[in-house]
């Protein structure tokens, strides 16, 4: 296995990046990912240029993600509303 400095760097960086940023060290592990994306892209441009012209696309689909599961969410809140007003205990009625 032959792997170059770049892609080590490229890696720990962003490997780092995320433990430092979900430990709670946010902009110390923001920084450090920005310097395996910097690399990242120096190393591939014609890549990143091809990510470029396709985030648009990638954040519409995001976002009608995010739409879907929060419709979910959001039907199974009152689902569970209804059925917690069925209760007769919630009524105030045991018996």
């Amino acid at each position: 296995m032959n792997m170059n400095w770049k892609n080590a760097m490229i890696y720990g960086s962003l490997a780092a990046g995320a433990i430092l940023f979900l430990t709670g060290r946010r902009p110390a592990g923001m920084a450090v990912a920005g310097v395996g994306v910097a690399t990242l892209v120096a190393d591939n441009p014609d890549k990143f240029t091809e990510l470029w012209n396709r985030l648009p696309e990638y954040v519409d689909k995001g976002t009608k993600l995010i739409d879907a599961a929060a419709t979910i969410m959001e039907r199974m809140g009152q689902h569970r509303a209804e059925s917690y007003r069925n209760t007769p205990m919630a009524s105030g009625n045991r018996y």
